[in-house]
């Protein structure tokens, strides 16, 4: 199929590469020119696993352009996808749609052929409606139709959930917008291993906000739990681990540490949590405003954990942090815990030094007041304590991290904010590890060998 996808950031660039690994022909419009001139040359300006390989690829191919333009897109292409953001408002109170306002706009009266416009960002419930009444009121030619098609995405790994995803979603109304879907996603489909979920577009609007809910609830409930460990003095990676066993709850995304991040969930479920109010679902909202209530207190939990194990004082301490992405295998620094905790611990005295796989640019922008260093090594050297702030494989997997590292800082304390370290490495290589929820577990010291009489 001929294909467009407008708004190329993080979800439209990886869903116009993706439509073009499986074979359509893909225009991505992206107003930024800067942006645009960089795909449009291959190079992906931010950084998600695999997807620099993706883009690469396809350029070359001929099967990926890029325009500024939104005639390019309405000229050629046969289905539409709508890939801009949808931000938080200001005032915190739903979600900004001006962008996917302005983008049907520009599109529609372009259009010459009846074709379908496919969205994939994140709107409220009502949005879709509104939408159709604006296509309705621009459109020149008849049978342009919208259809809901959320995206479930986890940054990091967006390039293979959309190559393979375990669902895809279609709020739409008509036998013909339903053939468009199948048709685009017929490869995927194909293989018979995602399931293609067929509704009314309210109910593809509320999936997809109560997907992020839920997921949202798993992450504030094992947290909520370490909290009753660290009062406690029990292990929540064991409770976590207990609770994973049932099939019912399930280990996936119930890992405890600093809580959620990113640009989609904490903007999702605030705005989720407004609609439900607005439409009165006083119980829902309760527990939504618990959820996010929870998550907020574990980025304290996480400033007083770090405290308590520089001895209680922060004023002067040099901290070695690893980690600013909101998450490994982005450089996504939005509402990044790891980069508020750097940024509090700043607040409270500490020089922080930060390294970063790939998030060092942006961390750079966002957080000045910190020092920067090139490698891991390099943030730990001359530090009193080390800090995990993102569960990077470059900091988990490296069996010579620890021990060399153990070398150059001041006192070999890790402080793991993510739960995500293997202890018994780094207490190994003589380091004390403090977790969230989790007792303090120091290194084993050999007893002394004692020479014999005389």
């Amino acid at each position: 199929m001929r294909v467009s996808v407008i708004g190329c950031g993080h979800l439209g660039t990886t869903h116009a590469a993706a439509m073009a690994e499986l074979g359509h022909d893909v225009i991505g419009v992206e107003q930024d020119p800067e942006k645009c001139r960089a795909l449009a040359a291959g190079r992906v300006p931010f950084f998600e696993a695999g997807l620099d390989e993706l883009v690469a690829k396809h350029t070359a191919s001929g099967r990926l352009r890029f325009s500024t333009a939104p005639a390019a897109a309405a000229a050629g292409a046969e289905l539409h996808f709508l890939a801009v953001g949808t931000p938080l408002r200001p005032d915190g109170k739903g979600y900004e749609v001006d962008q996917v306002v302005g983008a049907v706009r520009s599109l529609v009266p372009l259009l010459q052929r009846p074709c379908t416009i496919v969205g994939k960002s994140t709107v409220a419930v009502g949005t879709v409606a509104r939408l159709q009444a604006i296509i309705d009121g621009l459109a020149t030619v008849p049978g342009v139709e919208l259809v809901w098609n959320p995206e479930f995405l986890r940054e990091g790994h967006a390039v293979l959930d959309t190559l393979e995803p375990d669902r895809i979603l279609a709020g739409l109304s008509s036998t013909a917008a339903r053939k468009a879907l199948e048709e685009v996603y017929a490869p995927i489909l194909a293989r018979g291993e995602a399931q293609l979920v067929i509704t009314d577009p309210a109910t593809a609007e509320v999936a997809k906000s109560a997907a992020n809910a839920c997921l949202a609830a798993k992450i504030s409930f094992v947290n909520a739990m370490a909290e009753v460990c660290e009062l406690t003095g029990a292990d929540v990676t064991q409770v976590a681990r207990v609770l994973g066993i049932d099939p019912r709850i399930g280990p996936l995304g119930m890992r405890p540490g600093i809580g959620y991040g990113g640009g989609c969930l904490p903007k999702d479920i605030a705005a989720f949590a407004h609609r439900v109010k607005e439409l009165g679902a006083v119980r829902a909202a309760g527990l939504l405003d618990a959820v996010e209530a929870v998550n907020h207190g574990r980025r304290e939990a996480a400033v007083a954990l770090v405290a308590r194990a520089a001895g209680g004082n922060l004023e002067g301490v040099r901290v070695g942090f690893l980690g600013a992405a909101f998450k490994a295998g982005t450089s996504d620094v939005r509402d990044s815990p790891a980069l508020w905790l750097a940024a509090r611990l700043h607040l409270c005295g500490a020089t922080v030094v930060i390294h970063d796989p790939q998030a060092l640019p942006q961390a750079q922008r966002a957080l000045p007041e910190a020092q920067y260093r090139e490698t891991a090594l390099g943030a730990a050297t001359g530090a009193d304590l080390l800090v995990l702030g993102t569960e990077w494989p470059e900091y988990l997997a490296d069996p010579q991290l620890p021990a060399t590292a153990a070398t150059l800082v001041r006192k070999p304390v890790l402080v793991d904010v993510r739960t995500a370290v293997d202890p018994a490495l780094w207490l190994a290589a003589g380091w004390s590890v403090w977790q969230l929820g989790c007792p303090v577990r120091h290194p084993t010291v050999p007893p002394a060998t004692v020479a014999p009489p005389g």
